[in-house]
């Protein structure tokens, strides 16, 4: 008897263990992102490298502390992506993160297949948001918009133990910002 009670402990006790573990991961550390006008929506500008503002609308975002690469944002421009792509810098087609099922307004799939057919183009909003993260912009020519953080060459070499190197910037604390 003792033995069907351990068995129903050890059971019940991993269920429990796993929906805490799936609540963190998709609910618990997230927040929603409060809008700063003007500055929610950057795009890197060809001319000196700087990050700029477009004009957007109907700006949403989430984030989690936990994580630099859990940030998501959908937003709406006017713009058209080929005007911006002239004074805007591009970057090459790539996978945008998935995010959370309930932050239904960015749609991977969406993103991915008109980057593939060009109707998405890709855009850098941000070099190094946080260590080893950039932001990248998504804009589709029907004017639906996308942004996450992405690992740039520094990001991944930092995560996975391979030494940076002088081409990356100092991580807070090593004589950096």
């Amino acid at each position: 008897m003792s033995g069907k009670i351990l068995s129903i402990v050890i059971v019940a006790g991993s269920l429990l263990f796993g929906a805490v573990v799936y609540y963190f991961q998709v609910y618990g550390y997230y927040y929603e992102v409060t809008p700063q006008p003007g500055r929610d929506v950057m795009l890197v500008s060809r001319a000196d490298g700087a990050p700029a503002p477009i004009a957007y609308a109907d700006f949403r975002a989430i984030d989690a502390d936990s994580s630099p690469i859990r940030y998501r944002a959908c937003f709406a421009v006017k713009e058209d992506p080929a005007a911006l792509a002239a004074r805007f810098e591009t970057v090459p087609e790539r996978p945008p993160r998935v995010a959370p099922g309930w932050f239904d307004c960015f749609e991977e799939e969406a993103i991915d297949a008109g980057v593939k057919d060009g109707t998405v183009q890709l855009f850098l909003g941000g070099r190094n948001v946080a260590y080893g993260v950039d932001r990248i912009v998504a804009i589709a020519a029907d004017g639906r918009g996308w942004a996450w953080n992405e690992p740039n060459d520094c990001g991944r070499k930092a995560w996975d133990g391979t030494p940076v190197g002088e081409e990356c910037p100092p991580r807070r604390g090593e004589g950096g910002s």
